[in-house]
């Protein structure tokens, strides 16, 4: 017994003085915690303070989505959106397509942490042709079979999912995650091969060697097959990569990773990496284009660990503290030219830097096969006031998810101020 209450005052403490040295570090280099709640936005969309570029203009879609994070469609063209904080999955109809939504309606709640979202529905179903003549009437059937997929921070489940009444039935127990500890957001995405689900599950920590061996990785799930709660792993290596997408034009997975804190304020870089199966992405003693964290990992045996042949570079790197989280790719159908197959990336922001960066949405230029151009440039701008920087209290909002889509539209999350924007082309 005298061991144990040992042991537990010693964790105690570790954990106080982490907390302790967290706020020294905040104070010293002039950095602040961000103060909640966040100032209301203007009542008028006219008097919004984004800046984005001209030919396109910012209007709030939704101002009743407290915690909003991932973004996704369901099979009617409904906005579906995961408000982490509140334990919520919410659907957000525009049925007079006004471009503001109606009304929020609860698909679930009670949830511990939800975070990603994704509807899949299986190919259309072959039948016999309706007799009335209506058609086969198999697009009805594949909606109907569609699965809402929803990602906690301790399990994976899927529904069945009523795109018209917004209602789910038969909960299925996809697998379950680690809980506790550091990065609790859980996020999906369906591999192109259409029967592979990924799951992105953060580090316990900030920089450490983990004990369970689903975090800091990419796993990966054969929903088709119905092999639910035996994950594999897809990458490895990986300290907090919250968000995927799949590159238009190569198939490729892309996603953002948060470099590590405490080594100052231009160390180490955030990333974007494209993740391949088997590889690993370097976390916990590389970083960015093969550098090794010497600070934490002292076992360099007269060479560099981190360029052996298994070790992969980030794809771009990003200033540090910028904390990347939704990525989307612009499609061809109604953007400009100059926008087309181009990396949006949503920039939530730094807590822990003298100046404070992120707090935005990026345009990286890039080839039509992914390659950067070497122009980035900012896209939303504004959810930081610029004249007083350094005050937590002039944090507006932190930008999260990005959904965008054909026509010159696009769907931004803010889990700080709760809302959801609509960035649309106006000429």
């Amino acid at each position: 017994m005298k061991k144990k209450l040992i042991a537990l005052a010693a964790l105690v403490l570790a954990v106080v003085a982490v907390w302790f040295a967290l706020r020294i570090y905040q104070e010293a280099s002039g950095a602040l915690p961000i103060i909640s709640p966040a100032p209301e936005l203007p009542a008028g969309d006219e008097d919004l303070p984004f800046t984005v570029p001209q030919g396109f203009s910012v209007s709030v879609f939704s101002r009743e989505t407290p915690g909003a994070r991932a973004l996704t469609r369901d099979p009617k063209g409904t906005l579906l959106a995961s408000l982490m904080s509140k334990g919520k999955i919410v659907a957000l109809p525009d049925i007079d397509s006004n471009g503001k939504a109606d009304e929020v309606i609860t698909i679930l709640e009670g949830l511990r942490n939800p975070h990603g979202i994704l509807i899949h529905c299986p190919d259309p179903i072959r039948e016999p042709p309706a007799s009335n003549g209506a058609g086969t009437g198999s697009e009805s059937a594949r909606q109907d079979a569609c699965r809402l997929y929803v990602a906690e921070e301790d399990v994976v489940r899927s529904y069945a999912y009523d795109a018209d009444t917004f209602t789910v039935s038969s909960p299925r127990t996809i697998v379950s995650l680690p809980q506790s500890g550091g990065h609790s957001t859980r996020t999906l995405l369906l591999h192109p091969d259409g029967k592979t689900l990924l799951v992105s599950v953060g580090s316990s920590c900030n920089v450490c060697e983990e004990k369970d061996a689903r975090r800091a990785k990419v796993l990966a799930i054969d929903i088709e097959e119905g092999a639910f709660g035996t994950p594999t792993d897809f990458s490895t290596g990986l300290r907090n990569m919250v968000f995927m997408a799949i590159h238009p034009v190569t198939g490729e997975i892309w996603g953002t990773e948060m470099g590590r804190d405490l080594l100052g304020d231009d160390t180490p870089p955030d990333e974007v990496n494209i993740l391949e199966r088997g590889k690993n992405y370097g976390w916990p003693i590389c970083y960015g284009k093969n550098v090794h964290d010497s600070a934490y990992d002292k076992n360099t045996y007269f060479r560099n660990p981190c360029m052996e042949p298994f070790e992969i570079p980030s794809h771009i790197d990003i200033p540090a503290h910028s904390a990347p989280l939704g990525l989307a790719f612009v499609p061809e159908e109604g953007w400009p030219e100059d926008y087309w197959h181009d990396l949006f990336v949503a920039y939530h922001g730094s807590w822990n830097r003298s100046t404070p960066t992120g707090y935005k949405i990026v345009r990286f230029d890039l080839d039509p096969h992914g390659k950067p151009t070497g122009e980035v440039s900012d896209f939303m701008a504004g959810f930081i006031l610029p004249a007083q920087a350094g005050d937590g209290r002039t944090v507006i909002g932190r930008p999260v998810d990005i959904l965008i889509q054909p026509g010159g539209t696009m769907y931004v999350s803010d889990d700080r101020a709760g809302a959801i924007y609509r960035i649309y082309r106006t000429r």
